[in-house]
């Protein structure tokens, strides 16, 4: 006799491939378990052996009868339903986060632009003294012209910037009160990012931070992808385009990808990004292994021998 599974039920051919025996499922908890149902069927008829290809064929053959066609059709259905609305996880949840705080700060930085070129014509020379685009809105939704001239030691008279009234000021504060707003956002965004990390790869968090590791999370397609990849592609991971360049015309290759966002590299000379890049790949795809694997938490203790390494960095 030959036993076979499908989304229908459990089966038992005979040697004549008819039916002698089935166990139909009701719903997809039925399916999910048919582990335990494929375990009664055996304990139930003892003599089995596994169908080999002309056998499979024939069993294949009864299930083309019309008569499947509808609730092949219709589990079908009803399982990939359930596939799509249990396939939503951390893994994507992160993805989203991230990509949405990249769309925020493309749309910050734009706006930031408009904002410095506007607010330079009432007080140009705040603008210019100020670099953070972050300080630059809080500053002028706070403080008015003289204050905020005071700071950067330069007197009101000596400004020149145009004499503008309220009502065309109140535009601006209202401007900047949005962009305000967006900064928000975007840190209401990142905290989210770390609590999901938290749950999700405390490990890869600890050793690369929120942003960077969520990014590699997104790139990767989900954690467990990353874990599976080599620090030597973790190392060059977001920079495809400047490797095929390299493979297709003998540019120099990238050293580093994502990762050159890591504070270490970011902060280092040039000459050392190699170096750091390789480490900080090794010590992400430890991270990453043990937190796909559930491992204990060693984030700690890998940022710490990073930090060590790379402590009297010139």
């Amino acid at each position: 006799m030959h036993l076979f599974s499908n989304i229908l039920g459990i089966f038992v051919f005979d040697e004549k491939f008819e039916v002698v025996d089935k166990i139909l499922f009701n719903s997809l908890e039925d399916y999910k378990d048919r582990e335990k149902f494929i375990e009664q069927m055996k304990n139930k008829h003892k003599t089995f052996k596994e169908p080999d290809e002309n056998a499979l064929e024939k069993i294949l053959l009864f299930f083309k009868n019309e008569k499947f066609f509808n609730e092949f059709y219709d589990k079908n259905l009803q399982l990939t339903k359930y596939d799509i609305k249990n396939s939503v996880n951390n893994n994507t949840l992160i993805a989203q986060a991230i990509n949405s705080v990249e769309e925020l700060d493309k749309a910050i930085n734009l706006l930031v632009k408009r904002l410095r070129e506007w607010y330079g014509l009432y007080n140009p020379e705040f603008s210019i003294a100020t670099e953070s685009h972050e300080k630059f809105v809080e500053e002028i939704l706070e403080k008015e012209k003289a204050e905020l001239l005071k700071g950067i030691q330069v007197k009101l008279n000596d400004s020149i910037g145009a004499d503008l009234e309220q009502e065309d000021l109140e535009p601006i504060r209202s401007f900047t009160s949005q962009i305000h707003n967006l900064y928000q956002l975007r840190k209401a965004q990142i905290e989210y990012i770390s609590i999901l990390m938290d749950e999700l790869c405390p490990n890869t968090k600890a050793v690369c931070g929120v942003l960077v590791g969520a990014k590699l999370i997104e790139h990767a397609g989900s954690l467990k992808k990353l874990s599976e990849m080599p620090a030597s592609t973790i190392q060059i991971l977001g920079a495809e385009k400047a490797l095929f360049r390299h493979m297709k015309t003998g540019a120099k290759p990238p050293r580093h990808g994502i990762i050159v966002h890591h504070p270490l590299i970011a902060k280092a000379p040039d000459r050392m990004h190699g170096k750091i890049a390789r480490t900080l790949a090794d010590k992400i795809a430890i991270a990453s292994k043990v937190d796909y694997f559930q491992g204990q938490f060693i984030g700690d203790k890998l940022k710490k021998e990073l930090e060590d390494k790379f402590k009297d960095l010139k």
